[in-house]
């Protein structure tokens, strides 16, 4: 798959890939990135804080995304379903604002890919690497 594919810059999909993840992960991670990017633009379109934003919202960017619509047929149960993954990132996105006291709005794509891979560390040595979301 193209990075472009996966809604990346080349140099996000270039870290994503160099780092120490499995495939599970790196899909989360990329995931979150892109999630972590549409949500920063929501907030600055709407004034508001990414924790305040809600699906309805999301599902209206998901609509107006030229990248989406340009690469993939979308209709409604695409629409909702890419909408839940994106509100889904929300909760490692929560963690790593957390971890690193950070707001959200504020996370770097290095900061995203490092808290993954220590993430999978962590789960590769507790003998557990499940992917993280619960999709």
């Amino acid at each position: 798959m193209e990075p472009n594919m996966e809604f990346l810059t080349p140099e996000e999909a270039i870290k994503v890939d160099a780092a120490l993840l499995s495939s599970k992960e790196k899909f989360s991670t990329r995931l979150a990135i892109y999630a972590l990017r549409c949500l920063q633009q929501i907030a600055e379109e709407k004034n508001c804080a990414i924790a305040d934003i809600t699906p309805e919202q999301v599902i209206g960017w998901i609509k107006q995304d030229e990248k989406i619509r340009h690469q993939l047929e979308i209709d409604e149960s695409f629409e909702v379903f890419f909408s839940r993954l994106v509100i889904s990132s929300m909760k490692p996105l929560n963690q790593i604002s957390k971890e690193l006291e950070t707001p959200v709005e504020e996370l770097t794509v290095e900061q995203v890919v490092g808290w993954f891979e220590k993430d999978g560390k962590i789960r590769r040595e507790k003998g557990n690497d499940a992917a993280f979301l619960d999709l």
